[in-house]
């Protein structure tokens, strides 16, 4: 089974985006916090790449949003909005409804999840020389879903600070593998992946 903080079993990502606990002060606040999140990820979709394009967006599209949701809100969340919310927001939790939402598309939900992809990539302009001539740099490793055709997770790290390995690790311990077919580079397979008898389940590499 997943192991998700999400309660959700529907398939619309708004009831899974309303699983997610809001940390914000109660205080003040006007904007539901998955109003903000649906938002945010309509306005990445449409090529939003800041706090200021996610506004604009907000404003383009906030009566015809809020008469399809049935919202009653005064005024599009600003960019300050914005910018509150995500410095208190759950980026596990957020993670991991996202994940279940997208696999809650494929028709037998994680019973058909046979095949993971999994890779790692540096981050474009991310790459920093070290005082002893070596450089660091920020990867991403993604677990891509044959069977649904796109990414199901992905986490990024600093390699100063982390390794793809211990990544894969963790974003693979956070499903259940049995019977699941796992493609990933020849690094992966140079040392048991699994430490110990904890396995989730039998994998090929």
């Amino acid at each position: 089974m997943l192991e998700s903080v999400s309660a959700a079993t529907d398939l619309d990502l708004i009831s899974y985006l309303k699983a997610i606990p809001d940390a914000r002060m109660r205080r003040g606040v006007r904007i539901p916090a998955w109003y903000l999140l649906l938002v945010a990820v309509l306005g990445i979709l449409s090529r939003c790449q800041s706090l200021r394009d996610l506004e604009r967006f907000a404003i383009r599209h906030h009566s015809v949003l809020t008469a399809a949701l049935g919202l009653e809100l005064r005024r599009p969340p600003s960019d300050s909005a914005f910018r509150y919310f995500f410095q208190h927001v759950d980026v596990a939790a957020l993670c991991s409804a996202i994940r279940d939402w997208t696999i809650a598309q494929i028709p037998g939900g994680a019973a058909d999840l046979d095949q993971l992809i999994c890779d790692g990539k540096t981050l474009r302009g991310s790459i920093e020389p070290t005082a002893g001539g070596g450089s660091t740099f920020i990867a991403q490793v993604t677990l891509y879903s044959a069977a649904l055709g796109v990414a199901i997770s992905q986490a990024c790290y600093a390699t100063g600070e982390n390794h793809e390995r211990a990544v894969l690790r963790q974003l693979l311990g956070e499903l259940d593998l049995e019977g699941v077919l796992i493609q990933a580079d020849a690094l992966h397979t140079q040392q048991p992946f699994f430490g110990n008898s904890r396995s989730r389940g039998p994998t090929s590499c």
